[in-house]
C-alpha cells in the first residue's frame, strides 16, 4: 500500500500532467484557429492546401497515381519532375481523405491523410535537393500551406513547430520567388508563428506595400498585426509547456486532437 507521501507525489504528477493537456489545449488551438482566419484574410488557405470536396474514391485516384510515379523513381530516383509530381499526388491524396466541414470549424485528418502528407514532405526533401536554386514557387505554396495543416493536428507541441519552421522554410521559397500579397502574408504568418518577429514584421511591411489601395493596406495591417500577438502567444504557451514538462518529470504531452505527425509516434 503506497504511503501518503507517496500518494501525494502520485497526485501531483497527475495535477501537473494535468496542467501539461491544458497548455497543450492553449497553444494547438492558436494554430487551429490560423487556416480558419486565413480563409476571410488577405490569403485563402483553402487555395494553397487544397478543398477536399470528396474522399474514399478521389483519395483511390491519387494513391494510384502515386504509386504508378514511385515506380518510375525507382528506375530514376532523382528524376525533378517525377519527384515534384509525387509531391502534389500526395498531398492530393491527403486532402481527399479530410471531411468537409462548416466554415468556423476545423477539419479532422486521419492518420492514413497525414501518412500521405508525411511522404509527400520526403517527395519535397528530395525534390529540392535536385532543383538547387529554382524549385517551383506554386508548389512550394502548396507544401507551405501542408505543414501548417499538419501543425494543427500535430501531437506534440515539438512536432507542430517543427512543423511550422517547415511552412516557413517552404513560404520563402514561394514568396521569393512570386512576392505578392498572398505570398507575403502567407510568408509573415508563419514567421509570426516561428517566433522570427523580425523577418514577419519584413514580410508585413512588403505584403501591405502590395495592396491596391491605402484602405485595403490598413486592413492587412490589423489583420497581420493579429498574428503577430497570436506568434507572441504561441512562444508563450511553448516556453509554459516546456516548464510543464520539466516538472511532471519530461513527459511528452499528447494532443488531444488525434494522432501523431511528421514522421513521430504519438507521444514521441
Amino acid at each position: 500500500m503506497a504511503s501518503s507521501g507517496e500518494r501525494r507525489l502520485l497526485f501531483d504528477t497527475r495535477g501537473r500532467r494535468k496542467h501539461v493537456i491544458r497548455v497543450v489545449y492553449a497553444i494547438l488551438a492558436l494554430l487551429m484557429g490560423t487556416s480558419l482566419f486565413l480563409v476571410v484574410g488577405p490569403v485563402n488557405i483553402g487555395e494553397l492546401i487544397g478543398n477536399s470536396s470528396s474522399a474514399g474514391s478521389a483519395s483511390k485516384v491519387f494513391d494510384e497515381q502515386a504509386e504508378r510515379i514511385e515506380r518510375r523513381l525507382v528506375k530514376d530516383p532523382n528524376d525533378e519532375q517525377l519527384l515534384l509530381q509525387l509531391t502534389r499526388a500526395r498531398i492530393n491524396a491527403g486532402n481527399a481523405q479530410i471531411e468537409p466541414v462548416g466554415e468556423t470549424e476545423q477539419p479532422t485528418i486521419p492518420l492514413s491523410a497525414k501518412e500521405d502528407f508525411n511522404a509527400a514532405g520526403e517527395a519535397w526533401a528530395r525534390y529540392l535537393k535536385q532543383a538547387g536554386n529554382e524549385p517551383n514557387p506554386a508548389a512550394a505554396q502548396l507544401v507551405a500551406g501542408t505543414y501548417l495543416r499538419m501543425a494543427e493536428g500535430s501531437s506534440a507541441v515539438a512536432e507542430a513547430v517543427e512543423n511550422v519552421s517547415r511552412a516557413v522554410k517552404a513560404q520563402r521559397i514561394a514568396a521569393e520567388a512570386r512576392p505578392s500579397l498572398g505570398s507575403l502574408s502567407t510568408l509573415a504568418i508563419y514567421e509570426y508563428f516561428a517566433g522570427d518577429f523580425a523577418a514577419g514584421n519584413k514580410a508585413a511591411k512588403q505584403a501591405a506595400a502590395k495592396a491596391p489601395s491605402k484602405g485595403e493596406a490598413k486592413n492587412i495591417e490589423k489583420q497581420l498585426a493579429e498574428y503577430r500577438k497570436r506568434g507572441k502567444e504561441f512562444q508563450k504557451q511553448k516556453k509554459e509547456v516546456r516548464k510543464a514538462e520539466r516538472e511532471a518529470g519530461k513527459e511528452s504531452p499528447q494532443n488531444p486532437f488525434g494522432g501523431g505527425l511528421g514522421g513521430a509516434p504519438a507521444g514521441g
